[in-house]
């Protein structure tokens, strides 16, 4: 609609740092409905860091972040997980539990502490795990699940959260190819259908894929942002890198090959 407020995260002068040393310094950023912001860097460059402290769990060295026009400092974390859903890089499982049950979970900032579980949360919790494909699953004890299974399953656990706001810490970790294409589809789609979705990843060719602009964080406090076809090119990726990196016409786009020859 004209005049439509579509932000939906505002970062502001915002410092990450660790003891001793500033990861991401003054970084300026705005999260849309329907866009997918890639994040890229090297390891230990900031890019978890950042995301925890996109989601509120973690407090910035300085400057604001904006959920929905509100200040995130001034939310309830279960305001917080209304609108915002936080993928972490890894998920233990602690206790015994069904698929089924660990997916409603994503349904828990939306249920008073004194109801249950709606057949429309479940009705919500198996349609994710059918998203991920791991339907048939449903009635199988967590802890007996392959790793790729469980990555799966904690995308299905915050697809059931239906925030506005994704944010998602590699989300294609311990899944095969195909797997990691299909997750990243889901994360386009969802934010095709007006959801923002911020994802760390290691992999530039899928950021180049799915992503409309691209996060890069040098580790230093340096960092470039823009519309992806502009920001991802052999010069920038090398200095991100730290390696030559090889552009290579294919099909109708580009991939991105680490060059330097034999290993």
């Amino acid at each position: 609609m004209p005049g439509e407020d579509t932000s939906l995260l505002d970062v502001s002068g915002l410092r990450v740092r660790v003891p001793g040393r500033v990861l991401v310094e003054a970084l300026d950023m705005t999260l849309t409905r329907g866009e997918f912001i890639a994040v890229l860097g090297r390891n230990g460059s900031g890019k978890t860091l950042s995301l925890l402290t996109l989601a509120g769990l973690r407090p910035p060295a300085a400057g604001a972040i904006r959920l929905a026009g509100d200040a995130m400092s001034a939310l309830q974390r279960q305001q917080v997980a209304k609108r915002l859903a936080l993928l972490p890089q890894d998920t233990d499982d602690i206790f015994p539990a069904t698929v089924l049950d660990t997916a409603l979970i994503g349904r828990h900032p939306h249920i008073g502490r004194l109801r249950w579980e709606s057949p429309e949360d479940y009705e919500q919790a198996r349609d994710s795990l059918a998203m991920v494909g791991i339907a048939e699953l449903a009635d199988r004890d967590v802890l007996s699940l392959s790793g790729g299974e469980r990555r799966r399953l904690a995308i299905a656990q915050i697809l059931t959260q239906a925030p506005d706001v994704y944010l998602l810490d590699e989300p294609t970790n311990h899944l095969d190819p195909q797997h990691q294409v299909d997750t990243l589809r889901i994360f386009r789609r969802a934010a095709d259908n007006g959801a923002g979705v911020i994802a760390s990843l290691h992999d530039v060719n899928l950021a180049a894929r799915v992503a409309d602009r691209c996060l890069l964080l040098f580790g230093d406090g340096r960092w470039e942002f823009g519309a992806t076809g502009d920001v991802l090119n052999e010069e920038r990726l090398e200095a991100l890198f730290g390696t030559p990196m090889e552009a290579v016409n294919w099909r109708d786009g580009r991939l991105f090959v680490a060059g330097g020859g034999r290993p």
